[in-house]
């Protein structure tokens, strides 16, 4: 019984994780956002800040995930953000979504899983 608690934990954790890893993926949103801005510009500067504050938070939040998730899974998942990158590219920069983004989305899902699964034996 306490195994079966232990998997509803660490599924817990991993929908933190994927929250956090959802909002470590708006830090990549910012920079393109500042990349084109001005330097001393207001929009800069708040961009830049925004990514410093995103950043600050997933840091500290990570340090609280990687407590009850093995690294190499925790890290293993941050490929996840790839996947967040190529969604936002197409919905706020109209950017193109090819083929071989697809299919590189899909081997890091399937890397992310076989990573998961062996962990969980």
């Amino acid at each position: 019984m306490p195994e079966n608690n232990m998997k509803k934990s660490n599924i817990k954790y991993f929908v933190f994780l994927h929250i956090l890893l959802f909002f470590y993926s708006l830090s990549n949103v910012c920079s393109k956002l500042v990349s084109k801005e001005r330097f001393p510009s207001f929009n800069f500067f708040l961009f830049y800040g925004c990514i410093i504050a995103i950043l600050g938070v997933y840091a500290l939040v990570w340090q609280q995930i990687i407590k009850h998730i093995p690294l190499t899974t925790a890290f293993c998942n941050k490929a996840i953000s790839i996947i967040w990158g190529i969604m936002w590219g197409a919905v706020l920069f109209g950017e193109e979504v090819k083929w071989n983004m697809i299919v590189g989305a899909v081997i890091v899902i399937i890397g992310v899983i076989i990573v998961v699964k062996s962990d969980e034996q």
